[in-house]
């Protein structure tokens, strides 16, 4: 149990610094903004406490609007995220319900069932970042097209991740 806690803190952490001292670096055309280290809200196991993953969310969103001296932007687009996770977790849950040592990853749940959670998920994140931060609708189809692009790229940052995390030898 305390190995666990030590994963995440470790996971955190390593999210929190690839995000601002590396993906904050990148911008293509001012559209691509990579946005990795929501990649921690989804791997989250299934039973974490609802209030123990927004006070995970809060801090590591601030943790991310520091680095980025930003005011509070991603602290409360990373809470919004784990505020919806809850409900779309239920929306898309098994038939039997999750096995209690399954993990939110590819892994366990497999390549279809993880790409609409990270998706739906991912989209509600950055809809909620990009409108705030914009904070005006003249700029609508821009800033969906902010929203999309960068929605791409960092669910194509989140699957090169879980491939690295694959082991073939566990079963599901």
């Amino acid at each position: 149990m305390i190995r666990n806690y030590f994963t995440y803190l470790f996971m955190f952490i390593l999210l929190v610094m690839t995000q601002s001292l590396l993906l904050n670096n990148i911008e293509f055309g001012g559209f691509i903004n990579p946005y990795l280290y929501i990649l921690l809200i989804l791997a989250l196991p299934f039973e974490t406490n609802e209030n123990l993953l927004l006070i995970i969310a809060f801090f590591l969103g601030l943790s991310i609007d520091i680095f980025n001296s930003t005011l509070g932007i991603h602290t409360s687009a990373t809470v919004f995220m784990a505020f919806c996770r809850k409900y779309i977790l239920k929306i898309i849950s098994p038939r039997d319900r999750y096995d209690f040592d399954a993990k939110p990853n590819i892994q366990y749940m497999g390549v279809s069932w993880y790409m609409i959670y990270s998706i739906i998920l991912t989209l509600c994140h950055h809809l909620f970042l990009f409108y705030v931060e914009t904070f005006s609708f003249s700029q609508f189809f821009s800033t969906l097209a902010r929203v999309l692009l960068s929605s791409v790229f960092t669910l194509i940052l989140i699957l090169i991740s879980q491939l690295f995390n694959y082991n073939p030898n566990v079963r599901k």
